[in-house]
């Protein structure tokens, strides 16, 4: 089951991460919340990551710990 969070708005998001190519070839990955499931779902957050939202939208963010 993807992790989910769930604002002070009472709305839910779940966490997703994917892979990017840089140019400079390396592969990046990066997290980011969705409203629904799609693919590259996670289960937990990362180790060295904790979930904040943001005070103007309410949006939660990963950020290193």
């Amino acid at each position: 089951m993807a992790y989910e969070f769930t604002n002070s708005k009472g709305v839910k998001y779940y966490l997703h991460f994917k892979d990017v190519n840089l140019k400079g070839g390396r592969i990046q990955r990066i997290y980011y919340f969705a409203r629904d499931i799609r693919a590259g779902a996670l289960d937990a957050v990362p180790d060295a990551y904790k979930v904040i939202e943001t005070e103007r939208t309410g949006m939660p963010i990963l950020k290193k710990k």
